[in-house]
This record gives structure tokens, sequence and C-alpha cells, in this order.
């Protein structure tokens, strides 16, 4: 996090001389004092998501996969004139223990098109689906499945 933090602010400097530099090093290292200080964040979540970058660029591609999808089923679901729309409301659970895991399905089931994640209650998820065709496999999605991969090893 610290490389990243460094890395903005030559990002928004725009050059790389001495001062910027070091200027940055500070202020990265300020920044990341403050993470770990106050918002628990710690060297070895910084170790694990190295780690898991590998899943988590996997992850964020079939996202956009999946919205890509999402857009072209709620087009035809919208455009279609003989399909009467059938919204439903789902309420499932998953098998992931981590807050991360949890938010990050929660957001991704709303960034998908034709679906919102109206309530998440621990592990218990209530999403609002345009049609109930876009409700089929929610529970079992290939989010669901990845985020499993990424939690292995997190503490």
């Amino acid at each position: 996090m610290f490389i990243l933090f460094f890395l903005i602010w030559v990002i928004f400097n725009g050059q790389l001389t001495a001062e910027i530099a070091a200027f940055g090093v500070v202020i990265a290292g300020v920044m990341y004092w403050f993470l770990c200080r106050f918002l628990n964040y710690s060297p070895r979540y910084d170790l694990f998501l190295w780690r898991k970058a590998p899943l988590l660029a996997q992850y964020m591609l079939t996202l956009v996969w999946e919205i890509l999808k999402a857009n072209l089923s709620v087009f035809r679901l919208i455009y279609t004139a003989e399909y009467e729309l059938e919204p439903a409301v789902v309420h499932f659970k998953t098998g992931l223990h981590s807050t991360f895991a949890r938010v990050l399905l929660a957001n991704s089931i709303t960034l998908t098109p034709g679906t919102i994640t109206v309530a998440l209650s621990g592990s218990e998820y209530t999403v609002h689906c345009l049609d109930k065709e876009l409700a089929e496999g929610i529970s079992s999605s290939v989010f669901v499945t990845l985020l499993e991969k990424i939690e292995e090893g997190l503490s």
C-alpha cells in the first residue's frame, strides 16, 4: 500500500524529482501509518493481497464480462415486447467469511445490470432482480466461487 500511495503521489505530480520523491516518501509513510494505526491495516494484509493479485485480476475481468452479459440480457428483456417482466426478490446465504468478500459480492451484484443488493446481514443477502430469469443461480454464481478462492488463507 505504501508503494501505491507513493506511485499515486508521483502520478499526480506529473514528474519525478528528488524533492517530489522525498515529499512522496514522507506523505506515503504518514498515510500508511494512519491506515495501520486507525483502520486496522497491516503489512500482513499487503502480502495477502499480493499473493491473491492474480485471482483479484481474474475476479475483475469476470465482473466486467458478467456486466456485459447482463447488459445484453436486460436490453433483450426491455425491448422484447412479447415478454412480460416478472420482478423478483431473492434471499440467499453464502459461505463467505470475511467482510471484504461479502461486501465485494454485494457490490458486484449491484454493479451487474438488472440486479440490486437490497440488504446484507451477516452472510444473508436480499437481492432485487428485474426479472426472475436474472435470479437463477445467483447464490452459486461465478462471483461466489472466485471469492471463496480469494478468501482461502485470509484469517
